[in-house]
């Protein structure tokens, strides 16, 4: 049922005159309806009713925001934690799994991970989990003493 929707999202995303339908107040909120009704044949019979029930409430707009929140919901009761970990170089696929297995063993979470690469990091990781953001790259880590010596902090001198 989750991939149903997730599906019906995905395709929904990638079609912008869909977007456009169904974020229009001037279409009948039945024809909306039908639309992701169609759009959904074949998937779980509960997806396409609730497609067509969040249409009929003016909500077809809401449909990838719908879908995120359930993944998420989902994620969380099946306690997996979502990262997206940034480096400064390509990771071998080893040491991505060491450091996804150092995540899961100090979260206590299975982790569900997204990598990435920026150059501009010079050196190190930026882990994103949610709302929580761990920088331990170099160009964070030069921004933090920049600022330190910015506000003329005496972080580390003698009194």
């Amino acid at each position: 049922m989750q991939a149903d929707l997730d599906a019906l999202r995905d395709g929904v995303a990638g079609s912008e005159e869909l977007g456009i339908v169904l974020a229009n107040p001037e279409v009948d909120s039945r024809v909306k309806g039908d639309i992701l009704a169609q759009i959904a044949q074949g998937a779980d019979a509960l997806v396409v009713n609730f497609v067509r029930l969040i249409a009929e409430k003016g909500r077809a707009d809401a449909l990838a925001g719908i879908a995120d929140e359930l993944d998420a919901l989902v994620a969380e009761n099946a306690r997996i934690l979502d990262v997206e970990l940034t480096t400064a170089h390509t990771l071998s696929d080893a040491e991505f799994a060491r450091i996804i297995a150092r995540i899961e063993q100090a979260s206590g979470r299975q982790v569900q991970a997204t990598r990435s690469v920026d150059e501009d990091l010079i050196g190190g990781l930026v882990l994103q989990a949610g709302s929580m953001r761990l920088d331990a790259s170099v160009r964070g880590q030069l921004e933090q003493l920049r600022q330190e010596l910015s506000t003329g902090g005496t972080h580390g001198s003698p009194s």
